[in-house]
């Protein structure tokens, strides 16, 4: 390069020229060595998106389901899948998943509607009918699913507004009670503390429960009776799910 500045040097146009064009060939390398360095940068996004599951999964399931099920089993979402959002929608109404844009859905094995892929993710779960001492002190204890017509019944209505039938098996057989009684609620929560309280006697997962019957706070009754539904499943409607998903389905066979 010294070479063409020295023949040049007596000619102070030629001169100018050669070193504008120098000038301008250092730009160009700068700018290509930038782009080329941004491209390299935007492919490895690319790779590590390709990679790495990203998006939001949104699901419904009732609040019960929620502690037990999903919050213990997801904790390590947040460090194992970071680029992945979780909504979890506390919902009683049996919701169309497909109309209302969910990704999956929870319920017991034996709820599920037909043409949905449906995965367990819980034990079978045993319900039971249970009040305080103080109640069956009061009103005395039931010994058939038909005496429950004489108490007073902690009765759940489903966000649908339908009201729900308390299950049993009597004499290997199916079937499902009416209740009657004052109290009505939405979840299995009030319904336990209204039982706490004698209001009257509940019917929800055992499960539930289980630390106040260890305690004497509640009592179990119709134990003889007992319906267990098959336990929780995730449900979706096809099988070409999104990465996230099946991140999801995965962390939830754990």
């Amino acid at each position: 390069m010294e070479f063409y500045l020295q023949r040049y040097h007596t000619n102070p146009y030629a001169l100018h020229l050669v070193q504008s064009l120098i000038h301008a060939g250092n730009q160009l390398f700068q700018t290509a060595e930038q782009t080329f360095s941004k491209l390299d940068h935007e492919l490895a996004m690319l790779e590590h998106y390709r990679q790495t599951p990203f998006g939001q999964v949104r699901i419904t399931a009732s609040q019960y389901t929620l502690d037990k099920v999903l919050l213990p089993k997801l904790a390590k979402f947040q460090t194992r899948y970071p680029e992945i959002q979780l909504e979890l929608i506390s919902d009683t109404a049996f919701s169309d998943i497909i109309s209302e844009q969910f990704d999956a859905g929870v319920r017991f094995g034996d709820l599920v509607a037909e043409g949905m892929i449906a995965v367990r993710i819980s034990n079978d779960e045993e319900m039971a009918v249970i009040g305080s001492p103080d109640y069956f002190h009061t009103h005395g204890f039931p010994k058939t699913p038909s005496d429950l017509v004489h108490h007073q019944c902690l009765n759940y209505r489903y966000a649908s507004g339908a009201m729900y039938h308390w299950d049993f098996i009597v004499n290997h057989e199916h079937i499902q009670v009416k209740t009657q009684g004052q109290w009505t609620f939405s979840n299995d929560y009030s319904i336990r503390n209204a039982a706490k309280l004698g209001l009257g006697l509940g019917y929800i997962c055992k499960d539930l429960v289980q630390k106040e019957l260890e305690k004497g706070e509640l009592i179990q009754v119709l134990s003889e009776f007992s319906y267990t539904f098959t336990g929780f499943h995730l449900y979706y409607p096809h099988r070409n799910t999104s990465p996230a998903l099946k991140c999801v389905i995965d962390a939830l066979r754990e």
